[in-house]
């Protein structure tokens, strides 16, 4: 039985996530900008979050205490192409590293391919985020390629490795992973 469940985010989330915005450990290890947030800022950033009919932004959260751990984002649809782009934030450090983030991935691949009808679900994962890499090869994701020096990070250029997977292969790595909880 999964331990995690997916929700729709709260207005008073952004009391959670701006702590994981402003630790610069995780920012190290995704591939957007490094920034800073103001609690007003990332209060909207959540609210907006809310509302964005365009991707769809989910809390991670441990069923045994309902603590809020981490995001799922299902986002950049594709609708001719079938295709999207599903990033993942273990958030809460004192969670990681307990497959918290392999159990989301798989919920979120399970609904894009069975309620949303993709095709292909794409990732983009610095070259630096080896336990990333190894999370998603363990979900079935293939490597596509890689995108050189394409992210700027604390004075440094950085790979991004390009890695999908395709309905058809979820389909048996979810067969698979059923099996864990009968």
């Amino acid at each position: 039985m999964s331990r995690i469940y997916l929700r729709a985010l709260e207005p008073d989330d952004y009391q959670v996530t701006i702590k994981w915005r402003s630790d610069e450990e995780i920012q190290n290890m995704v591939g957007g900008a490094k920034y800073f947030v103001s609690s007003e800022k990332e209060k909207e950033w959540v609210r907006s979050a809310i509302f964005d009919k365009e991707r769809m932004v989910l809390g991670i959260c441990l069923k045994e205490n309902n603590k809020l751990i981490g995001t799922v984002n299902i986002q950049e649809f594709d609708w001719i192409n079938r295709s999207c782009h599903v990033p993942i934030l273990i958030g809460d450090k004192t969670e990681w590293s307990k497959g918290y983030a392999t159990e989301a991935r798989m919920m979120a691949l399970r609904f894009a391919f069975y309620e949303r009808g993709m095709n292909r679900v794409w990732a983009t994962i610095l070259d630096n985020n080896m336990p990333s890499v190894k999370m998603h090869e363990k979900c079935g994701y293939k490597q596509e390629g890689v995108l050189r020096q394409s992210v700027y990070k604390d004075g440094a250029f950085h790979d991004q490795i390009v890695m999908s997977i395709l309905k058809e292969e979820f389909d048996v790595v979810y067969q698979e992973y059923q099996k864990k909880f009968q």
